[in-house]
Formats: C-alpha cells, structure tokens, sequence
C-alpha cells in the first residue's frame, strides 16, 4: 500500500513541525495559555523511544554556537513581537468606542394631546340592488324612521373644551363649546360642567370632536339612536359615535338569506385609507377577493356588502385594519324572517381579541317562550346566543359564567367548550331564567366575543335584535349619553369582587348633578332605571366612575309597547397624558 500525506500535512512533516492531527508525544507538555508554543515546550529528546527524529529535509543547519545564538535572537524577537502585539490591543480595548456606537439608555417624551373624535354612524338605510363590494345605494324605507345624536363634554380646570358636532365634509351641525383659549391656572378645584347634544336629528355620518385642555385629552362621548315603526327596518338601533383606528374587530355579523350586512368603513382624516379585512366564518377563515386595498379617501364613508365577500355565513367576525388614516368602522345588520321584519342593529368594534372577554346588559326572555320561537322554520338565530372567534393558529378551550341579579348561573349546555382555531363558533344561551345578565369568558388562547339578544315571541309579528359588544373595564370618568325616549337603563356587572359604582346624571342644562353610587356584590349584575329628568332637567348622559373589582357596564335601551331593544357598551376613558419611548442614534 502506498502511504498518503495531505499536501498540508506534508508540508508541516518538511518543516519538522508535528501534526496537530497526531497525539502530542508523553514527553511533551503542552504550550501554556497566551505563551508561545517555542517558550513553552522545551527541545524534545531523541534517545530511544523518547521521541522521532527530525526529519532534516527542507532544514537549514547554523554551524556551533553562532546557530544556537541566532536561534535564541530569533525566538526572543518573535516573543517580543508577540507581546508587542498583546500590548496594542491591550490598549486598544482602553480607546472610547465613537459616540455612534455607544448604548444610549432609553429616553420617553411626552405625546401632545391631540383632538378627542368619535364617528357616529349614519341613518339606516335598506339597500336596493348593488354589486356586491361597491359603495352601496341606500333609499328609505320608513316613514317614520328618525336618527338622531345624543353627546357631552365634560369641562377640565372649570372650563369647556372647543367641541362641535360636524358633518364628515367638515361643515358645522352644532358648535357645543368655543375654544378656551390659553389652558386655565391650577387652582382650587372647579365645578364639573357639560356641553351637551340633546337628540340631534341627523340625515347623514357626523363627527363629535373636543379639543385638549391642558395638553390633556378631553372627556367626550356620543351616540346615535335609530327608531321606526314601520317598514322592513322597523326596530330600534344604537351605536356610539367610535374613535377612528387603524386596527379592530367587531362580530356578529350574518349573510345567510333574508339578513343583510353592510360594513361601513369612514375616514374623518385628512390622510387617505387603505383597508384591508379578514373574514373568519364558522369554517374557518375566508379567504375572499377584494377584501383587500379598498380605499377609503379623506372625508368619506366606503359601504361594503359583506354578503359579497362571504355569501351564506351566519356567524361571521371582522378584523379591519388601515394603513395612512385611521376609520370608524360599524356594520349595519337587518333581519328579514320570510316577510315579516326581524330586527335592525349596528354592530360596533369590541376590545380586541384577548384570554378574557365580557359582555354586560345580555337581557335574555323567557326561556319557554325563546324554545318554541327558535324552533320555527326561519327563526333559529331569533334567540339568545354567545359568538367566538379564535383568529390564532390553537383552539381554545373556554370557560362562560353568567352573572345574573341573584349570582351565577349554569349553562344548561354545560359552561366549558372548545372553539376551534381560526373560526367562530356559536354558544346558545337557550334554557338560561328571563333577565339581565353580564356573560364572562376565558380561556388560555386570545379570542374575541360578542353576544347576542332579541324581543320578540311571536312568530309572524316583527320583532327585534340586538349585539353586546365587548366592553372595557370601568375606570375613572367615563362619559355616558343617553339617548331621549323609552326604556332606559343602566347595567353593571361586578365578576370576581365586590365594587362600588357612582353614577352622576348630566342635564340637558350643561350640569353635571349630585352622584349616587351603588354597591355591587361580586358575581352579580344589577340595573338601574334611568329618569326621565333630574332636579327638573332632561336626563342626556351619566359621568360613571367604579373602584373596588373589575366592574362593566352598559346602557340598555327599549320602546315601550314595542319588541325593539338596543345596547350601547361604555367607551373607554379619556386618557392622561402619555409617554413613549424614543431610540436616539443614527
């Protein structure tokens, strides 16, 4: 056999250096750490069975002492090179890295506080024919249709922010305050004033918008509320006027025959709209053409067809998401049973998808009643019901407790079931006693929820629908409207613990009246009916504030004499001033 070197082995065998692929030899220790191999190992020996012998080819041999002498000045000169070299980076790690690179710690600044808006859809309108994904042609239906705007303001520092409600081309329908001017003196605490919009009869998508005061965001909310009593949209519909976003959800919707779904999608900025949209449906996401890019200009309201995009769903979410100006997104959903109406309502974004999910202001009717509706031809979907959307990639596994006036109910179906990832599923809240409940799900897997209610229990006779959305939890200030006329209340639903809850009435004259507060058990829910006027002024909106436990609310809405119902979530709060976190470097 022929013996075979590498041609780098070689070259280090010529050069009488070992290996490093062959065991150091016994004899030999090996070099010490940051040494040179030359000062660390000393010259092998040759005796017997000590070590190999040099191999001489490719070596030059120095004659005597002076070879030994000029071997010695050489490794000398290599060890003093080598630590030359250590000591020059030594020094060069003691250099200050340039100011670009260094790590510069995190600095917040605080965020301007801007204008408070909030969009408030436009009337109801029944579609005539359109092609599906277009802005749809609306026409009346009802002659007795009304639409009108309820809204407060609430002062900062004893004065009233500039705030005016307006339509979407930026013409004003009703100047509530004239701008303060420069922000008020910290002083002693002031009175709580309101400005107020006493149901304003509107014909079109207006814009509620208050000014900062004191580089702080205005209280402000409003709501729309719409009535007929004839017509294939007869029923009653609420909705708050909602704060623009670039990024929400809202569920409920349905495009099987007989029930219309027409999203509404408006742009109150100065900046254009791009919208895209995901369908989630009861198999799994749909994956529909057009339902992305739609442009939404500046000062306009885009209506799509959901029946369009996802034909013959009925347990259908959305997640809308806009890239350039933020939109107000709401959908407005009618029912058709056969010939008779079946109810009108506009479904408004709920909190995002989460592990927990609450809905308060759930009125259920008589169970006995509800079976024998949901089980004639076209009227299934006619009773109470919890809808769940799991947009992730794992199902989820969710527990539903219901919080009613005397505590917790049971679920006659059982309170824990799976919802399939990717999909919404429907929980029938059938069996379940007559009255007003808050609905609580979790689960280990973000979700979204929203539950739905009706009156009604006579086949053939128009009856009602209604959606209660997600809601927020309670905090400090939370502005109220209240729309003029009919059944009126206020529900809180307390979860865990006990909370306090103090409710203080705003008057169509602008004051803001004594408080009342109502002490709620844990696990309940509990109503409160609102008067038609307080201290002998028109009741318009509530200032709400809770401690204590996670607490709820909601403003449930009838007719008297009629089948209509509508339920109005509280929005948020109005922030303090906010920081963020500002990266400084190039």
């Amino acid at each position: 056999m022929h013996e075979h070197n590498p041609p780098a082995a070689k070259a280090r065998a010529d050069a009488g250096t070992p290996d490093p692929a062959e065991p150091a030899h016994s004899g030999e220790k090996p070099a010490a750490p940051g040494k040179p191999a030359a000062a660390a190992a000393p010259a092998a020996r040759t005796g017997p069975g000590q070590g190999r012998k040099p191999s001489g080819r490719g070596a030059t041999r120095l004659p005597g002492g002076k070879g030994r002498a000029a071997s010695v000045a050489g490794v000398a000169a290599g060890v003093l090179i080598l630590a030359g070299g250590g000591a020059v980076v030594a020094a060069g790690s003691l250099i200050p890295e340039p100011a670009s690179s260094r790590t510069v710690p995190l600095a917040e600044t605080a965020v301007p506080a801007g204008a408070s808006l909030g969009v408030c859809p436009g009337p109801a309108r029944l579609l005539e024919g359109t092609e599906a994904g277009t802005d749809a042609q609306f026409r009346p239906e009802s002659a007795t249709a009304a639409t009108k705007v309820s809204a407060a303001v609430l002062s900062a520092g004893g004065v009233l922010p500039g705030s005016r409600l307006a339509h979407l081309d930026g013409t004003a329908a009703v100047e509530i305050a004239k701008d303060p001017g420069p922000a008020p003196s910290v002083g002693a605490p002031q009175e709580l004033l309101a400005g107020v919009v006493t149901d304003r009869a509107v014909g079109q998508v207006n814009v509620l918008s208050a000014n900062a005061v004191a580089n702080q965001n205005a209280s402000a909310a409003g709501a729309m509320k719409y009535t007929a009593t004839d017509g294939d949209l007869q029923g009653s519909a609420a909705a708050p006027c909602g704060q623009p976003s670039n990024d929400q959800w809202l569920a409920g919707a349905s495009t099987t025959v007989g029930r219309t779904s027409v999203l509404a999608l408006t742009n109150a900025s100065s900046t254009p709209a791009t919208v895209s949209l995901e369908l989630f449906g009861a198999g799994g996401q749909v994956q529909a053409p057009g339902s992305r890019g739609l442009l939404v200009a500046p000062g306009t309201t885009r209506s799509v067809v959901l029946a369009g995009l996802a034909p013959n769903e009925s347990k259908l979410s959305l997640h809308v998401r806009s890239a350039g100006g933020p939109v107000a997104a709401s959908i407005q959903q009618s029912f058709l049973r056969g010939l008779t109406p079946g109810g009108v309502d506009y479904i408004s974004p709920g909190t995002a998808p989460a592990v927990r999910q609450v809905m308060t202001g759930v009125d259920i009717q008589d169970p006995a009643g509800l079976a024998a509706l949901t089980a004639q031809p076209g009227y299934r979907d006619a009773g109470p019901a919890l809808e769940l959307t799991v947009p992730g990639a794992s199902d989820a596994v969710v527990e539903i407790k219901l919080f009613g006036r005397d505590g917790q109910h049971a679920l006659p179906t059982g309170g824990v079931i799976t919802a399939k990832a990717g999909s919404t599923t429907e929980v029938s809240l059938a069996g379940v006693p007559a009255g007003q409940y808050t609905v609580a799900a979790s689960s280990d897997v973000s979700f979204l929820a929203a539950a739905r209610m009706s009156r009604g229990l006579q086949a053939g006779q128009p009856s009602d629908v209604a959606w209660a959305a997600s809601a927020v939890r309670l905090g400090s200030q939370h502005v109220v409207p209240v729309p003029k006329g009919g059944q009126r209340q206020l529900v809180f639903g307390a979860l865990d613990a006990r909370a306090t809850i103090t409710y203080a009435p705003i008057t169509a004259d602008g004051k803001v009246r004594a408080a009342a507060s109502a002490d709620i058990a844990g696990g309940t829910t509990a109503s409160i009916s609102i008067p038609a006027q307080a201290e002998g002024a028109d009741v318009v909106g509530y200032v709400v504030s809770a401690s204590g436990g996670a607490a709820y609310g909601a403003v449930l809405l009838g007719q008297d004499g009629r089948n209509d119902v509508s339920s109005l979530a509280f929005l948020a709060a109005a922030a303090g001033q906010e920081t963020v976190p500002v990266t400084l470097g190039y």
